[in-house]
């Protein structure tokens, strides 16, 4: 996505003393509205982890870490996390926190090979956040049922936020729209991935594409997603491969689907096995964190990501991800907001 710089755009919200006081009500609000939703505790998360222990995430499989020797464990690599989306497995199973509870925690990470933009930052922010299930929970039924807890967490703040701000009015419809990848496909058969999301995205407002990570019937995947934690590769109960996806919203600032927030059903042994011999990826089988799932010493689980930054900029109306946090920007982009009224931190 390059730069966007939207016609006639100006901060509704007056000034920056008003956003960063916005900031803070979008992110108590929401973290409140989110763990009475799905019932979470909030723990405190690691910024770094081991390399070599399969828990930072891979993500697409093909970004690399920024890693560092620590010099009082001789030398041992660690690397700042990707995001948590394995870590809080591993922490569900050393606080035995039974089926239906789970924990949310505050994620900063690195991920510097990101292309900068409008919705693109090398600094990270999420609510990551995960929560034990039984085995009759891994079902489509029971991910848009938690689908539908998470919506209305947005949707609660979205109208807390227009009582203190009014001139924030309330835009998410009442429903959000399910689809799976492969339908999407078959419906646009003649547009990329991103384009079918702006089309259905554009109609429905509010979308969570399912199915994200396993190939479609055109040999490709709608998005990349690593093959150890999200389930996308079983088969559901309306017939297609795939028990995560992603939540999209319609931006009216840059007319564009805008994703909030990556989640799914985790895999288990089987589906992890799975997963990795399609990826070729099976020397990970190896490691601690995947040979502690594959012994059954991991929790079932559901999970996922909201970006925080990415929540705060679509429901303050903002045009860059820069006015919401502070990061490293090109002098260019830095001059180029400036000249239209975008602040960037």
């Amino acid at each position: 996505m390059a730069l966007v710089i939207p016609e006639g755009y100006r901060n509704i919200l007056g000034n920056l003393e008003n956003t960063e006081k916005a900031i803070k009500a979008v992110k108590d609000m929401f973290q409140d509205n989110l763990s009475a939703q799905l019932a979470l505790l909030r723990v405190t998360a690691p910024m770094v982890v081991l390399s070599g222990t399969g828990l930072n995430d891979d993500l697409n499989g093909v970004e690399s870490p920024v890693s560092f020797p620590v010099k009082d464990m001789d030398g041992c690599k660690a690397e700042v996390v990707h995001s948590l989306a394995k870590w809080k497995r591993m922490k569900l199973a050393q606080m035995g926190v039974p089926s239906g509870r789970g924990i949310y925690a505050d994620m900063n990470a690195l991920r510097p090979e990101e292309e900068l933009d409008n919705i693109h930052s090398i600094y990270v922010d999420q609510w990551d956040w995960e929560k034990v299930i039984s085995p009759e929970d891994r079902t489509l039924a029971f991910l848009k049922k938690t689908v539908r807890s998470i919506y209305e967490a947005i949707k609660v703040t979205e109208n807390k936020l227009y009582v203190e701000f009014p001139q924030i009015e309330p835009m998410l419809p009442e429903d959000i729209f399910f689809i799976h990848a492969e339908q999407l496909l078959q419906m646009y058969p003649d547009l990329s991935p991103k384009e079918r999301e702006d089309a259905v995205v554009k109609e429905h407002k509010a979308v969570f594409v399912i199915g994200i990570g396993g190939l479609l019937s055109d040999g490709k995947a709608h998005d990349g997603r690593a093959a150890d934690y999200d389930d996308w590769s079983t088969l559901n109960e309306e017939g297609y491969e795939g028990l995560n996806g992603d939540l999209l919203l319609w931006n009216p600032v840059l007319e564009s689907a805008f994703e909030v927030s990556s989640m799914g059903i985790r895999v288990d042994p089987s589906a992890l096995i799975r997963q990795l011999e399609l990826r070729g990826e099976g020397h990970k089988a190896g490691l601690m964190y995947h040979r502690m799932l594959l012994e059954g010493r991991m929790p079932l689980t559901i999970g996922g990501g909201i970006g925080q930054s990415r929540l705060c900029m679509f429901l303050l109306r903002k045009a860059h991800i820069g006015e919401i946090q502070s990061s490293l920007w090109p002098e260019n982009m830095v001059e180029r907001c400036r000249e239209a009224g975008i602040d960037l931190a």
